[in-house]
């Protein structure tokens, strides 16, 4: 279960920054921001499911174009996993015709380009023998964190969230977690705005990784372009004992 990282940032400008995104192995998406944009047609039909933590523009920006660009050439949907009230959004929002067409009924109902799955808290999804568990998150829509799990070891993504004790939790009880991905979207300079839209910054991802009690490598993401440098000193002054590394474009987990 390889988990490569095609975007990390959390914003656009220059050659190399992406928002986010995760590809599982060739056939699963985590989030779909604009990192998605860099695989090639063939990598892109080869995805079969995509796992949204939350509805916001910066996670799924290139899902309306996956499914238009490569729809025809496939022989059954593309499934979009994610919680109840996400897939309404995306239903009302996005392909509601009038920004993007409806391809959950594109060719046709019965055998459509796009297909939505439910999926709930707590609750695993197991694609061949791969394990992905939605896990709670605390952002200023509904949203999810996500444990990949494939046996040997688990990967946890926060996707966006503030402080929540719920997500620290179940971390917790995974005794095979090897990896964290958490973000951090703003400087301490900005914690205001962190509170209010329920990101995290340096002194308050501090208070979150107090809660931490597993051994795990710990990786920055989402850092706003115009602070990386900035945020990450200040993650190195203030959270020192994690040894937090800041997640880059490609890298790759093997679980």
């Amino acid at each position: 279960m390889k988990t490569r990282i095609l975007g990390c940032s959390g914003g656009i400008g220059g050659r190399h920054l992406r928002t986010t995104s995760l590809l599982v192995d060739h056939d699963i998406l985590i989030d779909a921001g604009t990192g998605v944009g860099d695989l090639a047609i063939a990598e892109l039909a080869q995805i079969d499911h995509v796992f949204l933590t939350h509805s916001h523009l910066d996670h799924i920006a290139c899902l309306p174009f996956i499914v238009d660009t490569v729809g025809e050439m496939r022989n059954k949907p593309l499934t979009v996993h994610a919680t109840a009230a996400t897939l309404e959004i995306l239903r009302a929002h996005i392909f509601n015709w009038a920004i993007w067409p409806d391809f959950s009924v594109i060719p046709n109902a019965a055998n459509p380009f796009l297909a939505f799955s439910e999926i709930e808290v707590g609750q695993p999804v197991d694609l061949g023998g791969r394990t992905i568990i939605a896990l709670p998150a605390d952002h200023t829509v509904p949203a999810i964190a996500i444990q990949l799990d494939s046996g040997n070891a688990s990967l946890v993504f926060s996707g966006d969230t503030g402080p929540c004790p719920a997500l620290w939790q179940v971390v917790n009880q995974i005794r095979n977690l090897k990896y964290l991905i958490i973000e951090c979207a703003f400087s301490n300079r900005e914690r205001g705005l962190a509170v209010a839209s329920k990101h995290l910054c340096p002194s308050l991802l501090m208070d979150e990784l107090a809660h931490l009690e597993r051994s795990c490598e710990v990786f920055i993401t989402h850092l706003k372009p115009g602070q990386i440098e900035l945020t990450m000193q200040e993650l190195e002054d203030c959270v020192g004992e994690f040894r937090p590394r800041m997640l880059q474009n490609n890298q790759l987990f093997d679980l």
